[in-house]
């Protein structure tokens, strides 16, 4: 009574000063829709649809009375601990109004994870008692002591799983057209009908591509489950699962105590083939995202089991996944939405040479080049002066204004440094390439690499060519290509620019030593590619200035056939 005279129930439900009391139904209608930052729903029914939905379409009679739509919710987040507390039309309503909230089948993952994991630990275990290498009391005591390491294991993918989403609601409108050739595919291949899974049909997509809108956390959520099943079926079907570069994975599946002790055991597991397929599909589509496979299997024609392969590579070479779990550490320090943009910023980075290492389709295997690349990139990266030291001109005032971006944001310096030297960090892949090609240090080459697109003006031209839209599938392909080709020429030009210099010589010098071999030719180059990015970025002027730039690597008396 006191709380109810003192008006606290009347701020919490957000009811109007003369209400006095309420029907039992209304009460619960007003507890639904209260102001609130969280509801949690951990119980049996349904008990938000959509507007457009009736309360037949909720098909759950008992609770008709009290049901709410989702427009109405007050809430901030909505967690869902239990199944079918909201529809999917209800969902999609609370999430298009501003609020937060995934599926229940997200929310609820860490329970089938920690069944399957359990499925998986006995089956090993029960096969060690029944060789005689585990009495039944030693597993049961062994079962009880990795509790907290295996809770800990599957909140990890549950939590890995919600960045995912964030990272993909943070794309989600610039790639509306990527999701919705990825729809069209899974439904022309009978996988699953939109309407049933609540996904906009193809005129509602062509109205929110008008409007500028992207998929629905809920909408996201129904398509990365349905792209991880899908691509787990595809890589069950290949040789990826057996390649001993992937072996860790199935080692880290287990826990700790088991590792070690068992693993020729777990080598022998009936189930090894999908332990370590889940591990690549949860470990791929929650850091690459849930486009990687689809946009570069059309761009590039490589088949699954390529792609996932490249992606571990590349993370592995620019040493991504010690960089995201320090980003993680500042989870509730820093603003979340800064800590997805460095996600983002380094995903774009292992995508791009994910891409790069498909095409180049090398003989090495994928602890080959490793090898190859990453000890050699890390040198630059980690080394005096580190990239951010060779960079000059542009390419420095550009890695400065993302550094201090940043800082604005309240990273700390050494990580914004590390975060915002990623995109030049793709060069690296090309210089290091060259310089084993030509018996020097990848620092020595880098050095002229960067001279050299300085004088050229080469990074304005590729931020124009990044700058391009990317509205349908066409588009996207040509300004990967021009990219492409750009990296390429660069390349060629950084290895032309050798050919004709001392190594004594500074960076540069090396680079006016090449210049002078054709001064004129060069200079009305570097003058047309500054006319071409001093205005809007557009195919054809881009294509131009492209050309422009590959004529530089046929310039007589430039070094010769540098191809």
């Amino acid at each position: 009574r006191r709380l109810e005279g003192d008006g606290v129930f009347d701020r919490a439900l957000g009811l109007a000063d003369d209400v006095t009391s309420l029907p039992p139904a209304d009460l619960l209608r007003a507890i639904l829709s209260a102001p609130a930052d969280l509801l949690w729903n951990g119980g049996i029914g349904t008990y938000v649809k959509a507007t457009h939905e009736s309360h037949a379409d909720a098909g759950d009679k008992a609770n008709d009375a009290i049901r709410v739509n989702g427009a109405e919710l007050r809430v901030k987040v909505v967690g869902e601990g239990g199944n079918l507390g909201l529809t999917q039309g209800g969902r999609i309503e609370f999430a298009r109004a501003g609020g937060h909230l995934n599926t229940d089948f997200i929310d609820n993952s860490a329970g089938v994870d920690t069944s399957d994991r359990e499925v998986n630990i006995k089956i090993l275990l029960d096969r060690v008692v029944a060789a005689g290498d585990l009495t039944g009391k030693q597993r049961n005591e062994l079962l009880a002591s990795m509790t907290d390491e295996v809770a800990a294991l599957v909140l990890r993918d549950n939590d890995q799983q919600n960045r995912a989403l964030a990272n993909a609601a943070a794309n989600a409108p610039s790639l509306l057209h990527v999701h919705e050739r990825w729809m069209r595919r899974l439904e022309g291949d009978g996988v699953f009908d939109r309407a049933l899974e609540g996904l906009p049909d193809r005129a509602e997509v062509r109205r929110r591509l008008e409007a500028g809108d992207g998929l629905s956390l809920p909408e996201l959520s129904v398509l990365m489950s349905w792209t991880k099943i899908v691509l787990a079926e595809e890589l069950l079907d290949s040789d990826l699962p057996d390649d001993p570069y992937l072996r860790g994975l199935l080692y880290s599946y287990f826990p700790t105590p088991m590792r070690h002790r068992f693993r020729a055991q777990m080598d022998a597991h009936p189930l090894r083939r999908e332990i370590v397929v889940t591990e690549v599909v949860n470990r791929l589509v929650n850091t690459a995202g849930m486009t990687f496979w689809p946009r570069l299997a059309d761009e590039t024609g490589a088949d699954p089991a390529e792609l996932a392969r490249a992606s571990f590579v590349a993370d592995e070479i620019f040493g991504a996944s010690a960089l995201r779990a320090e980003i993680e550490t500042y989870d509730n320090k820093l603003d979340a939405a800064v800590q997805t943009r460095m996600r983002i910023e380094l995903r774009t980075l292992v995508e791009r040479a994910a891409r790069w290492l498909v095409l180049r389709r090398s003989e090495r295997d994928a602890e080959g080049v490793v090898d190859f690349f990453g000890v050699r990139i890390q040198q630059v990266l980690a080394g005096e002066p580190g990239l951010a030291g060779l960079l000059s001109g542009r390419e420095l005032a550009a890695y400065e204004q993302r550094r201090d971006a940043l800082l604005a944001g309240d990273v700390p310096l050494d990580l914004a440094e590390r975060i915002a030297v990623l995109p030049p960090s793709y060069a690296l892949l090309t210089v290091v390439e060259t310089a084993a090609a030509v018996g020097l240090e990848a620092e020595t080459v880098a050095r002229v690499h960067f001279a050299l697109g300085e004088r050229l003006g080469l990074s304005s031209l590729l931020s124009r060519i990044l700058g391009l839209p990317r509205s349908d599938r066409w588009e996207t392909t040509a300004r990967a290509a021009l990219r492409d080709d750009l990296h390429g020429v660069h390349a060629l030009l950084t290895a032309q620019a050798l050919a004709v210099s001392s190594d004594d010589d500074p960076a540069p010098v090396r680079v006016a030593a090449w210049e002078e071999t054709q001064p004129e030719v060069v200079a009305r180059a570097a003058s047309t590619l500054e006319e071409v990015c001093a205005e809007e970025p557009d195919l054809a002027r881009l294509s131009v200035g492209m050309r422009v730039v590959r004529g530089l690597v046929s310039v007589p008396g430039a070094g010769g056939d540098a191809g």
